[in-house]
């Protein structure tokens, strides 16, 4: 699915690649919606990140987009005690960026 909105590929890169992040995907239900933005981050496995630092991020892509942002991680999402909801968010990540 191609998502209806447009989020600029240089910004996300460049946020990304300064705050070691791997992977990030936009959860499905942000594609169409003018409310928040739901995203879904996957860190570098030498990345150090706390709470601040996550939530200084949020803060960060929030003004670069010029709209309220959400980060949640891949990490936090597989350690959920509860399968549905980690399939529902996992299955409906449209990725935005990735480095290999």
């Amino acid at each position: 699915m191609k998502a209806q909105i447009e989020i600029p590929k240089d910004v996300v890169a460049d946020f990304c690649q300064r705050h070691q992040i791997r992977r990030l995907a936009l959860l499905q239900k942000s594609l169409t919606s003018e409310a928040d933005l739901d995203l879904i981050v996957e860190f570098e496995s030498d990345a150090k990140v706390g709470l601040l630092h996550l939530a200084r991020m949020e803060k960060e892509l929030s003004e670069a987009l010029d709209r309220s942002t959400h980060l949640l991680t891949y990490k936090g999402v597989e350690k959920s005690p509860n399968p549905l909801f980690k399939e529902a968010i996992v299955d409906s990540a449209v990725i935005q960026y990735e480095h290999e």
